[in-house]
């Protein structure tokens, strides 16, 4: 069995660690290399920063950032924002980021999945997925979910897992910063329809949250912000508890 992995997310906004609700309402939650320093501490698996004006803005996601997270966290971390080219990528994983993410460009070029992964390996190319329920169907969305599209979720992801995508980052935007919990039947239709690592986004509000979402959907690690950001969830906490509820986690 496959350890299940703990991942705190970081939406950064002109240098700042930024959380809202259903994507908007964003207030301040701290330094992100602080926060890093912090999480790498606590044991966190993997850490994830979002750039999540980048695409929006035209603006490039910030290359100072990566390195001074590289220079002070010994975890992998990815990061997301702005990549539209090759180039991009390469600045990024020459800085120190261990696996880039991308959403809104690999939507309007899905070519850019073959090329990236062609590039540098699929274990590098991380697909993040904005998902809102509309008229019966889970729908991609675009820029920080401000754009909704027809695309069906599911036939997106199952596409990009076709292109190359070596793991796949999906965000309920009707869950997200809600703590209600993880949507959990949308979750295990996805895992169910893939073969590569899916990670959940999106609802989490306690620990038991975490512990449905393993339970229910099988994912393979499970993504937070608010809640650890704001010191609601310790991580050495919510692994005690997983591993109470028998769940594989790393120490």
């Amino acid at each position: 069995m496959v350890s299940k992995r703990i991942i705190p997310c970081l939406d950064v906004k002109e240098g700042r660690t930024v959380k809202g609700v259903n994507f908007v309402d964003l207030r301040d939650a701290g330094d992100p290399v602080e926060l890093a320093w912090q999480y790498s501490q606590q044991g966190a698996d993997e850490l994830v920063f979002l750039d999540i004006t980048a695409t929006h803005e035209r603006r490039k996601t910030m290359v100072e950032l990566v390195k001074a997270v590289a220079r002070n966290v010994n975890i992998p971390f990815t990061i997301g924002g702005g990549i539209n080219e090759i180039a991009d990528a390469d600045i990024l994983l020459n800085s120190g980021a261990d696996k880039i993410s991308i959403n809104s460009a690999a939507v309007r070029n899905p070519g850019l999945i073959d090329e990236l992964a062609a590039a540098f390996g699929k274990q590098f190319v991380v697909i993040a997925v904005d998902t809102r329920y509309h008229d019966g169907k889970n729908l991609v969305h675009l820029n920080g979910g401000r754009i909704a599209t027809e695309i069906e979720t599911k036939n997106w992801i199952k596409e990009a897992e076709e292109r190359g995508a070596g793991e796949i980052l999906l965000t309920s935007m009707d869950h997200d910063g809600t703590k209600n919990g993880f949507d959990n039947p949308l979750l295990k239709k996805i895992n169910d329809a893939v073969s590569i690592p899916l990670i959940a986004s999106g609802g989490a509000g306690s620990m038991q949250h975490f512990t449905d979402v393993f339970q229910q959907s099988n994912v393979d690690a499970a993504l937070a912000a608010s809640v650890f950001h704001y010191g609601e969830i310790r991580i050495p906490d919510l692994k005690k508890e997983l591993r109470n509820n028998n769940i594989l986690v790393r120490d």
